[in-house]
């Protein structure tokens, strides 16, 4: 293809304008009527020892900082991670592990927490642990994560995992 230099000065500084291939080929189209295809636009940016630049990815404003719920992934907000109730019932948290773990889970089971509430929980294949209480919107006390969590930990260990 064969540009004159006030063309191939052009190109240049629509590449450095940060146009594509594609705007390439259509401003030679409309600008200079030569019709090239896609490949040719690509041939002739470099030809001319050219590089397309990317695109700047859009700049992400951070959310505001909330408290992850120690039982799901969802984020808790602030001012409710200090609202868990205290223990009704004083007990114990025990945990038990199902023989067959729920699809989509390394290993699952169920808790039982101080205060009577009952809650199915499970691992997935990449560590994450979940949590589903019987009882929506239900959230054990902090002493009962804690609890649930040294629990879970020696009942998975028992299994060698």
């Amino acid at each position: 293809m064969n540009l004159t230099d006030e063309q191939r000065q052009r190109v240049t500084a629509w590449i450095l304008e940060g146009a594509k291939i594609s705007e390439v080929q259509n401003r030679l189209a409309s600008e200079f009527s030569i019709k090239v295809t896609y490949m040719e636009a690509r041939f002739l940016v470099d030809d001319l020892k050219l590089t397309p630049k990317d695109p700047e990815p859009p700049k992400v404003v951070a959310p505001p900082v909330a408290a992850a719920s120690p039982l799901t992934t969802k984020p808790v907000p602030a001012d409710e991670v200090n609202e868990i109730p205290a223990p009704a019932g004083g007990g114990k948290v025990s945990v038990s592990v199902d023989q067959i773990a729920r699809p989509g889970a390394v290993v699952s089971g169920k808790v039982n927490f101080s205060d009577g509430q009952i809650a199915d929980w499970y691992l997935d294949q990449t560590g994450r642990l979940g949590v589903v209480p019987k009882q929506q919107g239900y959230k054990p006390s902090a002493a009962d994560v804690q609890d649930f969590q040294l629990a879970l930990q020696q009942e998975v260990a028992k299994l060698g995992y």
